[in-house]
């Protein structure tokens, strides 16, 4: 990098503009520059109205005062201003860091107005640390480049801007402090769910009229805990992890992806145990209303559902049944005309008691279950013939083989009937008979596409019912999120209460990232949230050190120019970039 003077002569004067350009070579092994900094105009040989005045920090004194700056080879200006000369072929930059996206965080974390509720429930510790800050550096760490609180205090708070962004030195990011902050977030939980409906409200205007089930579970690769009162718990793993010990996350959103509220409960609770608690929670935070919750199959009970339909004001449901119901119900579906609600979508309607059974077969759905099943049917019966040429193996190692193969194979291990040489007769490889369930081949077949909807709605249009259940989307792209761009594993805590601290944390930064990814909607919806953090990334701040000829520096932090992609991404999102930090200067050296 080197520092560039542009020179113009406006009304018979001469002035000079400074910018540090980078040079680069590219594949033709021609070299070209391209600018990183613009510094504007340091110096110039103009009346006083023409002069650089800029605010300084002294180090060592507390208020800033106003200083001209001028370049060593400039002729004494006239000026009542104090003037500074700068050696500016002594330049030199230093510090190079993350800013962009870190004020990009910033900023979608004032709109949603978590600064003033933090604020007013987290004051300054007697110590002067402001716990409202560390919480704004853990969330925006969360979405930005997640990690283990050890890698935030070692290395990411000194490669990040964060400290430019919040006024606060390196201090703020102390491990301990970090961590104690955890222990001070669960109080307010339910007093952020609340605050967050009615941000949701003003921001986007969203409606609450229809909600979201689900649950994932996230496991953690440590020792099961001795306290008995643990959430960390075998259980169901939605990640196949079945050695490891979990919890299990239940969460609620609107048709949009705007989240209300979650849960952390045991590794070992049941799907279906845990609906009526959480119809009560959100009936306490929100009041009664005829709301529609959707669900997936094996969450609600016959128990809750009833509950839902005897409640007053009755509770609304919309949710899918498990392949049991619909062998139990297909012969009376059989005289029943399939109506077509739109393009490759079919429905039969079905009602029985207070509720209607809408059975819907999709033809994009079709293709890709039966594309799904024959790719995963192929994979398992070439792996059973390969079993069966194997020359030297033994029964047990034929059946790890098998249960391999049956974990690849998935549903379609049911399709195929396996007989397994007896243990006590002599055994050979080629013992292993199987073939295909022709039955069970149809029966699949019969029914690839196909979905069983149940709802207490009455006379609703099919075709809205099943697009609210396909928004159950919704909630998998949450957890998918929550696991993937936000790095919700793995999980370093031990404490209990910092292990939900944790899962916190990344719930809040999983708001920020509805937020963006709801102004992308609306703006630029072929771009990700991720994509939009990547690019201002690109952004930097780096020190610019400009020493003076009476042996001071002038210290001016400049985060770079964004390039043209960038700039677009900021005129399209309608985001303005903050002004250039104010410089300070460094006393002399003794």
């Amino acid at each position: 990098m080197f520092l560039r003077c542009n020179r113009r002569i406006k009304d018979g004067k001469e002035h000079r503009y400074w910018n540090i350009v980078e040079a680069r070579r590219v594949a033709s092994g021609k070299t070209i520059q391209q600018q990183v900094l613009y510094l504007g105009e340091i110096n110039d040989k103009q009346r006083r109205s023409w002069q650089k005045t800029i605010e300084l920090f002294d180090e060592d004194g507390e208020d800033p005062r106003q200083v001209a700056l001028f370049a060593d080879d400039s002729p004494e200006p006239v000026s009542d201003e104090e003037i500074v000369r700068l050696r500016l072929k002594d330049m030199e930059l230093h510090r190079p860091r993350q800013w962009g996206a870190c004020w990009l965080a910033c900023h979608l974390y004032r709109q949603l107005g978590l600064d003033a509720f933090w604020k007013e429930r987290l004051p300054v510790s007697r110590k002067g640390t402001s716990w409202d800050n560390v919480v704004l550096l853990l969330v925006c760490y969360r979405l930005i480049e997640p990690g283990s609180e050890w890698r935030l205090h070692r290395h990411w708070f000194d490669h990040s801007a964060m400290g430019e962004l919040l006024g606060e030195d390196c201090a703020i990011s102390e491990i301990h402090k970090l961590y104690r902050c955890h222990d001070q977030l669960l109080a307010h939980k339910q007093g952020l769910f609340q605050h967050l409906q009615q941000r949701w409200k003003d921001l986007f205007g969203a409606k609450f009229d229809v909600l979201l089930y689900d649950l994932t579970s996230t496991y953690f690769e440590s020792d099961p805990p001795q306290n008995p009162d643990d959430k960390r718990k075998f259980g169901y793993s939605r990640d196949k992890r079945f050695d490891c010990v979990q919890v299990v996350i239940a969460l609620v959103v609107t048709p949009e992806g705007f989240p209300l509220g979650y849960e952390v409960m045991s590794g070992n609770t049941r799907d279906s145990t845990t609906l009526k608690d959480f119809l009560k929670r959100i009936e306490e935070a929100y009041g009664a209303a005829e709301r529609i919750w959707v669900m997936d199959r094996g969450i609600p009970t016959e128990q809750t559902l009833a509950h839902m339909r005897a409640a007053d004001p009755r509770i609304n449901y919309l949710v899918g049944t498990p392949k049991g119901r619909l062998s139990q119900l297909e012969k009376q579906f059989l005289d029943k005309p399939w109506e077509k609600v739109r393009d490759q979508l079919e429905v039969k309607l079905l009602k029985q008691d207070d509720e209607l059974y809408v059975l819907a077969q999709s033809q994009a759905r079709v293709h890709k279950e039966r594309s799904m099943r024959r790719r995963r049917l192929k994979r398992l019966l070439a792996r059973l013939a390969e079993l069966r040429l194997m020359k030297t193996i033994g029964r047990d190692e034929l059946m790890l083989k098998l249960g391999a193969a049956r974990q690849q194979a998935g549903r379609a291990w049911a399709l195929v009937d396996i007989t397994v040489p007896d243990e006590n007769r002599a055994f050979s490889p080629r013992d292993l008979v199987y073939a295909l369930n022709k039955k069970k081949l149809r029966q699949v077949i019969r029914r690839e596409g196909r979905y069983l909807l149940r709802s207490n709605l009455g006379a609703t249009d099919p075709a809205m019912l099943w697009q609210l259940y396909t928004q159950l989307t919704e909630v998998e792209e949450a957890f998918k999120n929550l696991k993937g761009d936000l790095a919700l594993r793995p999980v370093h805590h031990q404490n209990q209460d910092r292990i939900e601290a944790h899962i916190f944390i990344a719930f809040l930064a999983y708001c920020l990232h509805v937020t963006l990814r709801q102004r992308l909607r609306a703006h630029a919806p072929g771009l990700t949230p991720r994509s939009v953090l990547e690019k201002m990334a690109t952004l930097r701040m780096i020190d610019v050190h400009l020493p003076t000829t009476d042996g001071r520096t002038i210290i001016l932090p400049r985060y770079t120019q964004p390039p043209k992609e960038v700039k677009i991404l900021l005129e399209t999102l309608k985001l303005n970039l903050p002004q250039q930090s104010t410089p300070k200067i460094k006393a002399a050296k003794k």
